[in-house]
């Protein structure tokens, strides 16, 4: 098919799309009370359905009292039954996909499973609202005009039992539709590869000689590809290479660290960026207007949500609340129940509500990645804020970064210890550390009460890297490319410790 025919057929295809978007903006609840009904149903023979009594399930209040909330550990078991070829445990349709999910650098791996209802209804149905969404806001894109150039996992699929399991980006690839492939660069066989170095090679040999006119993938991997396409090429910017680029869609992890480096890399001012929130359990939420930082949750997945308040988090008070309850400028938790059986799961992320009409929220952070050691409940919002802004204050550019307590010791206080490496160094690293330290004083009401005379916390202890260290780490890890995660902060020093060790 001629590239001018098929970027007019897939643009009016996907802007078809936007009227059933509009339902669910116009009627959230329903459409969410209709999703829990449908999920409930369809899974009311399978093993956990009879355990529950899903049949007899007539409201969400019923199924908030019947089904308990879970965490991977409790729900691991059964997986690993549908991971050897049972059936009909969580889910009535056959599962032999399972999302490999990696996150931060923690040794044990998690296995999502991924349903084909959940490939369809959710994944492709996502991808093809990021586009839709997309067009409606830009009526003169030329997106199809070119090729996207994607950045997916870096695993193979591997079979286990009559099972796959791999990176959820190599399950897309492996079962994406036809007009997916035949719109992105590289070819599935380089996508699929799954040694980092070799594949980044392969990925710069084939795209380059390709129309790229967008980019997908996790903004730290996809910036050590892009700096080393204009290393190869010996080009000032990516437009030099792809004169057509008019997009970057990402997720996975903050984009704020990295925003003033794509700035340089892509100077041009129309340049457009769109974010989105997925995960191995499901896609979640799409930006939908251009130059916005806040993301539309996409109600019609076969994805129903409750949320969890993080000041009652693990408490005697905890209590899920549905969609319809949630308030804006409230730090929640996500659980999720899915079409690929995954009954009120504990997903790990956390969201703040910027508006509920319609429904958009920003990523907060993890459930498991902040601090909060002195009562200073410290989040990710919180670290990646006061960076961009002590970055916009000294010039510097942040490359990678996490942080962990300094533990009290006797009468010596506690503090927070920063390995930062930075792209650009401030000329002054202590003036970085005092600015840092204001910076989420002025962010944070606990971290300020903490910090108040030196009461509890000292002053941030700010190393800065040497060069690829947070690369070599993941490499000595096997971790490399896709997915993987520097874990921003923990309550723990394991992380730094190792970092520490190999900082020389």
């Amino acid at each position: 098919m001629p590239i001018p025919l098929f970027n007019s057929i897939a643009s009016w295809l996907l802007k078809k799309r936007y009227h059933q978007i509009e339902l669910f903006l116009k009627y959230p609840a329903e459409v969410q009370e209709e999703v829990l009904h449908q999920l409930l149903e369809i899974a009311e023979d399978t093993e956990i359905g009879r355990t529950y009594d899903f049949e007899s399930i007539t409201n969400y209040q019923s199924f908030r009292e019947r089904v308990p909330i879970i965490s991977y550990e409790e729900l691991e078991p059964m997986i690993e039954r549908t991971r050897k070829g049972e059936q009909n445990v969580f889910w009535p349709t056959s599962i032999k996909w399972f999302a490999k999910s990696s996150g931060t650098t923690n040794a044990k791996s998690k296995f999502i499973p991924v349903s084909s209802e959940a490939l369809e209804d959710c994944h492709y149905k996502s991808g093809k609202d990021l586009l839709c969404l997309y067009l409606n806001n830009n009526e003169n894109s030329q997106l199809f005009t070119g090729k996207s150039l994607r950045l997916g996992g870096s695993k193979e699929l591997y079979k286990d039992n009559d099972s796959f399991f791999g990176d959820l980006s190599a399950i897309l690839i492996d079962n994406m539709p036809l007009w997916a492939e035949f719109s992105s660069t590289p070819s599935n066989k380089v996508s699929l590869m799954s040694e980092w170095e070799s594949k980044l090679k392969a990925i710069i040999h084939e795209s380059t000689q390709e129309n790229v006119t967008s980019l997908a993938g996790v903004p730290s991997w996809m910036l050590v590809l892009l700096n080393n396409v204009l290393q190869e090429s010996g080009k000032d910017n990516l437009f030099q290479v792809w004169e057509n680029l008019e997009v970057y869609f990402h997720g996975g992890v903050s984009f704020v660290p990295y925003k003033e480096q794509y700035q340089n890399l892509l100077p041009r001012k129309s340049f457009k960026y769109y974010e989105i929130y997925n995960a191995s359990e499901g896609f979640f939420a799409i930006q939908d207007r251009n130059n916005a930082d806040d993301l539309l949750l996409m109600l019609d997945y076969g994805i129903f949500y409750e949320f969890i308040p993080m000041d009652t988090y693990k408490t005697n008070e905890q209590k899920a609340i549905p969609l319809w309850e949630v308030k804006v400028n409230t730090n929640y938790a996500i659980i999720i129940t899915t079409n690929s059986g995954l009954w009120r799961y504990k997903i790990g992320d956390t969201v703040r509500f910027t508006s509920t009409s319609p429904y958009r929220i920003r990523i907060t952070g993890r459930t498991k990645h902040f601090i909060n050691v002195f009562g200073e409940e410290l989040i990710i919002e919180n670290a990646e804020e006061a960076l961009k802004q002590i970055c916009a204050k000294t010039g510097a550019e942040i490359k990678d970064y996490t942080v962990a307590p300094i533990f009290m010791v006797g009468k010596e206080k506690g503090a927070h210890e920063w390995i930062i490496e930075f792209r650009k160094a401030p000329d002054d690293l202590n003036y970085f550390t005092e600015v840092l330290d204001n910076a989420l004083k002025s962010l944070n009401s606990d971290y300020e009460a903490k910090r108040y005379n030196n009461i509890t916390l000292k002053m941030p202890k700010v190393h800065a890297a040497r060069e690829n260290l947070f690369y070599d780490w993941l490499k000595s890890k096997n971790k490399l490319g896709g997915q993987h995660k520097i874990p921003r902060l923990s309550n723990k020093r394991d992380y730094i410790e190792e970092l520490l060790q190999i900082n020389k």
